[in-house]
């Protein structure tokens, strides 16, 4: 049954908005009346969901999609749903359930929309693919495989322990380099402010003595004279290139060679390769435990690479397994993926434990990558310190050099 939403009058004046089912606007329209209600706006959901600021002139649309849910928010609801259907709950009951428990409205209508199209006869993994912004293919599919095997709750729960994961994942990465990003940008801050105020000050003060400024003195005044005449020239290049760059890398062929090359770096290519890496395996493990064959469970996990020289890698192997070729032996044929994987697909095909084993490989690289950024942050947060120190240093040595010559002369 179609879901309408509405906004209507109640008879205190009042505005009143919400969902309503029904099998025709018209129909809506009665059940708002029967209930005492004077409908001002009725629209279908699924019909206006899709793109709901497209009656809006362009200045007044988001820069962004706006999005009923983010990552974790998508997690939380893929766990709610799979405790509802492994309790026994129908689908269409579960998403009514969540979408009343909903604090957002937003998630209240894609609930909503979503409910109709299952109670249209569709099913629960086509329902979500009318809403590619909201469910990635990934999601979807495993879904669709749920459904199809007859064991929707367990593979709900998969997807929602996968979810997890990779927020706990990128929550790590994203704490290990967020202390050495705010020190830099404090150290910068502060390099500019003495570079720019304080030198030129002291340094005018010896101006009048008539006699030579130190060296390092001298240099600090040209690389002060240098940032306030031409600093907003080099903010201007810097923001210059690094838009141009972002174009450069939309070419598949420069995005290919940039991805190679990152890769190929010393610290940071491990922890990509390896984040990239787990990721791939952990989507396979779950798509082959939820029985999607491995040649549609490689295309979908290289989708989610995305460092594009693994994904072309990932579906060169994924010809590879086309033409006979075990899953193992192909992903051992590119270097770029760790052989830590590889060797657990070949023990998985070997003991027909496939799922089981990509799983022990993408914890394993997980609990790397995890390992690496924090023994990197480790390392990074006193060398910072300490060149902060040693810049703050020198500024301060430029300043005081001119100060104890003079005192000498004066003496």
């Amino acid at each position: 049954m179609p879901a309408y939403r509405f906004e209507a009058l109640q008879a205190d004046g009042a505005t009143r908005k919400g969902i309503v089912e029904a099998d025709s606007l018209k129909s809506a329209r009665t059940q708002l009346r029967a209930q005492s209600l004077v409908p001002l706006v009725v629209q279908a959901i699924a019909a206006g969901a899709a793109q709901p600021d497209a009656s809006r002139p362009w200045w007044q649309r988001p820069l962004s999609p706006q999005r009923a849910f983010n990552a974790s928010q998508r997690s939380i609801w893929t766990r709610q749903l799979a405790g509802l259907v492994s309790s026994g709950l129908p689908i269409e009951r579960a998403l009514s359930a969540l979408a009343e428990e909903s604090e957002h409205e937003s998630q209240r209508q894609l609930m909503a929309a979503i409910r109709a199209e299952v109670n249209a006869g569709s099913s629960l993994g086509r329902a979500l693919a009318l809403h590619p912004g909201e469910f990635p293919a990934i999601d979807r599919a495993v879904i669709a495989a749920g459904e199809e095997s007859g064991h929707l709750g367990d593979v709900l729960n998969q997807l929602a322990n996968d979810l997890e994961d990779q927020q706990v994942l990128r929550s790590k990465l994203l704490s290990a380099s967020l202390y050495p990003a705010i020190v830099s940008l404090v150290a910068l801050a502060i390099v500019i402010f003495l570079v720019t105020s304080v030198v030129p000050q002291v340094a005018g003060v010896f101006a009048g003595t008539k006699r030579p400024l130190p060296m390092l003195t001298v240099a600090m005044l040209a690389l002060s004279d240098f940032v306030r005449n031409w600093g907003w020239l080099v903010l201007l290049g810097v923001v210059g290139g690094t838009f141009s760059l972002r174009l450069a890398l939309k070419q598949p062929a420069l995005r290919l060679k940039w991805d190679a090359a990152w890769l190929r770096m010393p610290l940071v290519g491990r922890l990509a390769r390896g984040y990239n890496s787990a990721r791939f395996a952990s989507t396979l493990a779950m798509l082959t435990a939820a029985g999607v064959p491995i040649l549609k469970a490689l295309q979908a996990a290289a989708d989610t690479l995305s460092n594009q020289a693994l994904r072309a890698d990932a579906l060169e192997a994924l010809v590879r397994v086309r033409e006979g070729a075990p899953l193992g032996t192909a992903l051992a044929q590119h270097a770029r993926f760790p052989s830590l994987l590889s060797m657990f697909a070949r023990l998985g095909e070997q003991t027909g434990q496939l799922p089981v084993m990509l799983q022990r490989a993408a914890a394993q690289l997980s609990s790397e990558v995890q390992r690496r950024a924090m023994a990197l942050a480790t390392v990074l947060e006193p060398l910072l310190i300490v060149g902060m120190g040693g810049l703050v240093m020198l500024i301060v040595l430029a300043v005081l050099m001119p100060i104890m010559e003079l005192n000498q002369w004066v003496k």
